[in-house]
């Protein structure tokens, strides 16, 4: 059965039909509820360039990814979170891969010429990004996963980086650290900053001075956490305890602690970010590892709905969430030696 015959049974326009079928809020509920109904009882499934046709959309969501460096395990979860909620709208993902902001623009500019995405999805963001001036010019429907100091109308999703962070640290403090590293990612990334002014917020509230030294910023793999880690270690005034951004740096931090001939949770406390990979549990970790944790694929899904809201017509500065995240102390960290 196609549309035209669909919607001829139920005596509505064929615009109707896929407009309700699609979410749009202008449709009666009554109405659309018949057409689903409808829809079950006929066995009746859309077809994607009809519905197209219809409501102008063409079943597909964008996303930009910048180099090889962006194709890791967060990236993965994420994708898979975004990908299964779409999945169920039966939309689509047209990933494309850039290696310069500038390509990364012109790609922009490509998806809303050709309108080949109904929408993109704009991922780690800067403070002041060029990406979310452009996309408002272009008029081109976007979310963003994290947030910029950008002003404008135009939803998001982020964790409570800040907060996270400086929860870390203050229970670090606590049980009498002073010394503490941190692992980050790179700077001018806004979920990087949030994170070191957390982590400057909880040493600076107990009076402790910040040493630079102490602060590594690089990608979230296991062999620069691996590499930063062995650059505390040398330090005149090695730290006794660190935060690490992910799983993969404390992993590698893990690693060079071990070879140090030093124990995690004895000699060096460790916490860190759990993104929730589900290859790699803190809980069979040898110590297990204390976190701050917060699903990425969990994000995904969410934004994902939060994009079918846009389109179907909730206003961009509606869709605005922080979601707090949760630390959980395990056997990695432990009072600090008084020698």
């Amino acid at each position: 059965m196609n549309l035209k015959e669909f919607a001829s049974r139920l005596e509505l326009s064929q615009t109707t039909v896929s407009r309700a079928l699609s979410g749009y809020p202008e449709v009666k509920q009554a109405t659309r509820e018949r057409v689903l109904k409808a829809a079950l009882e006929y066995g009746y499934r859309p077809n994607t360039s009809a519905l197209g046709l219809a409501t102008g959309r063409v079943g597909a969501i964008g996303i930009v990814l910048k180099g090889g460096g962006e194709f890791g395990p967060h990236t993965s979860e994420f994708m898979g979170g975004l990908g299964g909620r779409l999945q169920q709208e039966e939309i689509d993902i047209l990933v494309s891969t850039v290696e310069s902001q500038e390509a990364e623009l012109t790609t922009y500019r490509r998806l809303a010429a050709s309108k080949r995405v109904d929408a993109v999805i704009l991922h780690s963001p800067f403070r002041d990004d060029p990406r979310i001036a452009l996309l408002n010019s272009l008029r081109l429907p976007f979310i963003v996963h994290g947030r910029t100091n950008y002003a404008g109308n135009f939803g998001w999703l982020d964790i409570d980086n800040f907060g996270a962070v400086r929860q870390a640290t203050r229970h670090l403090i606590d049980i009498g650290h002073r010394r503490i590293a941190l692992l980050n990612g790179y700077r001018g990334r806004i979920f990087a900053e949030h994170r070191q002014e957390g982590y400057q917020a909880a040493l600076s509230e107990r009076g402790i001075a910040i040493d630079p030294a102490l602060t590594g910023n690089s990608e979230f793999t296991d062999e620069m956490g691996f590499r930063l880690m062995q650059g505390f270690l040398k330090l005149d005034r090695k730290p006794t305890a660190v935060v690490a951004g992910s799983m993969m740096s404390a992993l590698g931090a893990m690693r060079a602690i071990r070879i140090a001939g030093m124990k995690v949770g004895e000699d060096i406390s460790l916490i860190a970010h759990d993104d929730v990979f589900p290859y790699i549990s803190p809980d069979h970790l040898v110590p297990t590892l204390s976190t701050t944790r917060s699903s990425i694929r969990a994000a995904g899904a969410r934004i994902g709905e939060m994009v079918l809201e846009l389109l179907q017509g909730t206003p961009a500065e509606t869709l605005r969430e922080v979601w707090p995240v949760e630390l959980v102390i395990r056997n990695s960290t432990a009072a600090a030696r008084t020698s």
